[in-house]
Formats: C-alpha cells, structure tokens, sequence
C-alpha cells in the first residue's frame, strides 16, 4: 500500500501538469479576450487558472455558492468558494472613501438551497437592518443599496418588494454593478458578443442560472433559441426586453430581431418561473418601476450582462426615475472585485469603482 501511494504520488504532477496544458489549449481557442483590454494576457491566463480549479473540482455544478455582502448597505456577491472572499477588500475600500457603514450578510446557499432562498434572506437582512439603523450608527437620510452580479440582482428584486413595504425608512439610491435582470431574453447582442468572454461566459451563467432556479440544464438550448417563450408573453413583454431596446451602437453585427424557436412546452413548464418579477426584475410592471430610488447602473462593454443594465436604464428613466450610468469601455463582469488584488487588477477595476465612490459621495 505504501509503494502504490507513493506511485500515485509520483504521478500527480504530471497528471496536473496535463490538465493544466489540456485547458490552456481549450482556452486558447475558445476564450474571447476582448481588444479593446490592457493585459490581455493577464486575463487570459486568470481564466485558465479559474477554469483549471473547476476541472480539478468533481462535480463543480454541485458546489456552486454565493456569498452576499451589504454595507450601508451595499450589497456584493461572489460566485464559487474559490473567490470567497474576494468582496471584502473591495468593500472595505468603498466603505473607507464614502465614510460608510458596511453590513455583511450571509445567506443559504447552493446545493442545498434554491430559489426563492438568497433573494428572502437579503430581503430580511435588509429589513433588519432598516429597522435598525440606530444601533448601526447609520443616519436614515442616506441609506444606499449596492451589489454587483448577482448581488445586484438581489439589490434591485429587494428594492422593488420595498416599494410595498412603506412603513420602513426610505432608501435614497440604488446602486447596481452588472447585475443580471432578465432570465428570459437570451438573444440580446451582448449575449452573442460576449459569450466567451471571462470570467462570465454563456456556459458559466448557464450553469449557475439553471442550478439556482432548479432548471435542468438539458432545457439551455431551448432557452437560448427562446422555445419557452410563448407568443401571448412576448407580444406582452417585448416592448420591455426586445434588442430594439438597445441603443444601436451597441448592436454591433447583432442587430436580426429575436427569432423564437418552435415552442417547447415542455421546457416552457420547466422554466416558466422566469417570468416572475422577482426572478426578472426588468418584467416588474410600471407602478413598481416608478416607486424605485434614483439609481446608480455600472455596466461592461465586454460583459455578457451589458444590454440587462441598458434595458433597466430605459425602463427607469421611460417611469421617470433619475438615472446615473456609468459604462466601462475596457471592463469585462467581476473586473471591480479584482481592485485590491494588486498584480491581478486591471484598470478597469479602478473607473467601476471610482464611479460607485462618487455617487455615493454626492449623495
């Protein structure tokens, strides 16, 4: 037993070594490192070592987690044990030059938690800590909702449920960092152009979006075909998620209109949840739109998620709500988490994070 450990030792490396050189090369060809980035290389070589941690991983889909951070309250969230804690630098640097509070809130996470799970567990922190600005130190008048992927959708799913909730102290802004609003259009431009590009690619948002709604996963093709929209809903919707909602310069050589693939009820029944507001926030009708705070939008030019910040801009400014937005011509998702990392940031991290440090400020 001893001898076969110590050969299955002597093996290791170079078993890793192979796994590493296997997605190096799957990453060369696949990988979409936009132009218009500085280190390219860098970001090409951080998305092989990411995508070389999950090979090594069993089971990756399994373990996917979120962690939720919010402060004063700002709210982030981070996808994958990996990059925990990746959030707490970041926050603790806006906190320091917006002289804010931060509040950091856990919740249950994937496997063993689902839909409606993450987005109640903010909303009661949230509520929570309304209810509790006092002992936090907080003053009333300039309470901001802040969160980035994934916790910017929380942010904008909790805001909306606090449009009905009038009795608690009112939140002066939101801010929302490349949230992700719309789980039923997956045609948009930027979900075309920017489906290989780290660290959120189309397979990658998949993975997670199908996990924390508890699609099965066989039903992706259908979804990016649009099979489960039925006609009544889009002729309903369109005028709210369609590309024509995009300004043009954005379409780049995307600009067919969406094209319905045969509908699918099966896949439709599996996944109709995504058209509940609470899961797509851009579906949230005009009464609710209209109540929002002003609002803060930080959106990437090489993020699959840009054309979801693009249709809640018009969304919110179409119900007059006062919008700020901020576009980072050079920044890809998750590049304003890499902003203390040193060597491993961009400059791009900086510019997403000074625009969310100014508004605060101002506000």
């Amino acid at each position: 037993m001893a001898v076969l450990w110590l050969l299955l030792l002597a093996g290791l490396p170079t078993f890793l070594l192979g796994v590493f050189v296997r997605v190096a090369i799957e990453n060369f060809l696949t990988a979409d490192i936009p132009s218009t980035l500085k280190h390219p290389v860098k970001l090409w070589f951080m998305h092989c070592i990411g995508q070389y941690l999950i090979a090594l991983t069993p089971n990756f889909s399994e373990l996917v987690r979120e962690d939720i951070v919010s402060g004063s309250t700002k709210v982030a969230a981070v996808l994958g044990s990996v990059v925990e804690n990746s959030y707490h630098g970041l926050c603790s640097f806006l906190a320091s030059e917006t002289d804010s509070v931060v509040l950091m809130v856990g919740y249950r996470k994937l496997p063993s938690y689902h839909h409606p799970v993450l987005a109640n567990d903010c909303l009661s922190a949230t509520i929570y800590f309304l209810t509790h600005l006092e002992s936090f130190a907080v003053d009333p008048s300039r309470v901001v909702l802040c969160g980035e992927s994934i916790g910017g959708w929380a942010v904008a799913t909790v805001m909306q449920v606090l449009t009905r909730i009038p009795s608690l102290p009112q939140v002066q802004a939101q801010v929302l960092i490349q949230p992700i609003l719309n789980f039923v259009n997956f045609q948009l431009p930027s979900y075309q152009q920017s489906k290989n590009v780290p660290f959120l690619t189309r397979d990658m948002l998949f993975l997670c979006l199908c996990k924390y709604l508890a699609i099965d996963l066989s039903w992706k093709d259908a979804m990016l075909a649009g099979a489960v929209i039925p006609l009544d809903k889009w002729k309903k919707y369109q005028k709210w998620i369609s590309h024509e909602n995009i300004p043009r310069r954005f379409w780049g050589q995307f600009s067919q209109p969406e094209s319905l693939g045969p509908f699918n009820e099966a896949a439709y029944l599996e996944s109709k949840h995504i058209w509940s507001a609470e899961i797509s926030p851009v579906l949230a009708d005009d009464k609710v739109i209209s109540q929002l705070p002003k609002t803060l939008l930080v959106s990437c030019e090489n993020d699959i998620l840009r054309d979801d910040v693009l249709l809640y801009k018009k969304r919110l400014e179409d119900q007059g709500v006062p919008v700020n937005w901020y576009h980072v011509e050079d920044g890809f998702h998750g590049c304003i988490m890499l902003l203390d990392k040193k060597y491993l940031s961009f400059p791009c991290s900086m510019k997403a994070a000074k625009a969310v440090i100014g508004y605060i400020k101002r506000i």
